[in-house]
């Protein structure tokens, strides 16, 4: 518990330097919270329009009681813990791994950068973020700092909903971008993802659709990193300076959450 307090604390901290650079006291009374922009980077999970993993549980929403009947309304919730928009925990890959409930609320609090590669998604659905590609983003933008979340912005959230998503072929298998192992790996071994640190994307995974033995997500999912999939409203999502926090349910031995996951953004 000691250990919790004081990671909330740290994240306090971080906010109040967001706002202006001070203490967070001085911060919230010279600017408050609502000094930031606050940007929802999740989709709505509707039955009629989430993107489902292939093989994984079909999502789906009962109605069990309404207000007119029952003075209340209420609906039944169905689904995997990687429905929608989600954050995946270290034992969803390592076994033995952390899992939801092992991590700390600093774990999923993260400073973000998005790396534009629609235009390459575009081109070539299978496209695999490499090492160049990285180092480019930051001669143009400065280091990615350490433990940040480093996000792709694929284009693939356009096609949310549609069978232009999962980009399924003929055997079934998934055409979307992502990371190759070596973009990952170098993240690791040079510390940008740290001991503490994501990759993010708006697709299913990090992964590549056709990388089957899902060689990134193992190498991610070690100590306390995280990944953030599905992920929407990207355009809003600035390049550098934004913090991501993963929300959702915390289940026992969970593999992960569904989530609501936040940018904070700091004024100009």
């Amino acid at each position: 518990m000691r250990r919790r307090q004081m990671v909330s604390t740290a994240a306090a901290g971080v906010l109040g330097a967001m706002v202006g650079g001070a203490a967070p006291a001085e911060a919230a009374g010279k600017h408050g919270l609502g000094a930031l922009t606050l940007v929802n980077l999740s989709h709505v999970n509707d039955p009629a329009t989430t993107s489902v993993f292939p093989g994984d549980p079909e999502f789906r929403l009962t109605v069990m009681t309404t207000i007119p009947q029952d003075g209340f309304y209420m609906q039944y919730v169905e689904e995997g813990e990687h429905t929608g928009t989600h954050w995946g925990a270290p034992g969803h890959f390592q076994e033995g791994g952390l899992l939801a409930d092992d991590l700390d609320p600093g774990d999923l609090f993260l400073p973000a950068v998005k790396v534009d590669i629609r235009r390459k998604a575009a081109a070539d659905p299978d496209y695999g973020v490499t090492v160049d590609d990285l180092r480019r983003f930051e001669r143009r933008h400065g280091r990615i700092p350490s433990g940040a979340a480093v996000i792709l912005w694929t284009g693939w959230e356009d096609k949310w909903g549609t069978p232009a998503y999962p980009n399924l072929d003929n055997e079934g298998v998934i055409h979307q971008p992502g990371f190759t192992i070596e973009a990952a790996q170098w993240l690791i071994d040079t510390g940008r993802l740290a001991t503490r640190g994501a990759l993010g994307t708006d697709t299913f995974s990090p992964d590549r659709g056709v990388d089957t033995d899902f060689a990134v997500s193992v190498a991610l999912y070690q100590e306390h990193r995280i990944s953030l999939e599905n992920l929407a409203n990207l355009a809003a999502l600035p390049v550098t300076g934004a913090w991501v926090l993963a929300g959702g349910p915390i289940h026992k031995a969970g593999s992960g959450s569904t989530a609501t996951i936040f940018a904070f953004i700091p004024p100009h």
